[in-house]
């Protein structure tokens, strides 16, 4: 049995597609998820289950959502492992402020014919790409950034979702202890 992390896209943000996490929590037993945890309201549910694959496990927790509460939500499904090492790989850890960090996830890792269409700095954002994380620092806040996960979805042509440095740190521990 593996220990995996399921971050949603855009529940409880702003009023819309609002999901009590007690609820997700129950949710995710009824389908058969184990040890499940969640943390703070922006989707972050870590769990262990018997399935392997997470495109499975990515499809079997979008269609519960939508079919209990009624809301298309993607999910991205990564393991312990995985996330392990994208925490371990961030290349601003050490030289910046951890408060303006932030990871964005996506899919797979991009195609590089796709990475030279996106510049490494916007305004006083920058970025590095590693594998399939995104190391994002916005010295003006993740609220004031055009390095959203609307523009990299556009520019890579797959899905994605962001969290700051802080949770990212909290969900690796979780994912230790379950």
């Amino acid at each position: 049995m593996k220990s995996y992390l399921c971050l949603l896209r855009g529940i409880n943000v702003s009023g819309k597609n609002i999901i009590k996490m007690a609820e997700l929590s129950e949710l995710m037993r009824q389908e058969g998820l184990q040890a499940v945890k969640t943390y703070i309201q922006s989707g972050n549910i870590v769990f262990r289950s018997e399935i392997e694959e997470a495109d499975i496990l990515e499809e079997k927790i979008s269609s519960a959502i939508k079919l209990k509460f009624g809301y298309e939500v993607p999910a991205l499904v990564v393991d312990y492992q995985s996330f392990s090492t994208i925490v371990a790989l961030n290349p601003f850890v050490g030289e910046l402020d951890i408060k303006n960090l932030h990871v964005t996830i996506l899919k797979e890792t991009p195609k590089p014919e796709l990475l030279n269409t996106i510049p490494n700095t916007i305004g006083d954002d920058s970025f590095q790409i590693i594998g399939c994380a995104i190391y994002l620092n916005c010295p003006n806040g993740y609220g004031n950034t055009k390095l959203t996960n609307t523009f990299f979805e556009k520019k890579l042509k797959q899905k994605a979702t962001t969290r700051n440095w802080k949770t990212c740190l909290e969900l690796l521990e979780m994912l230790k202890n379950i």
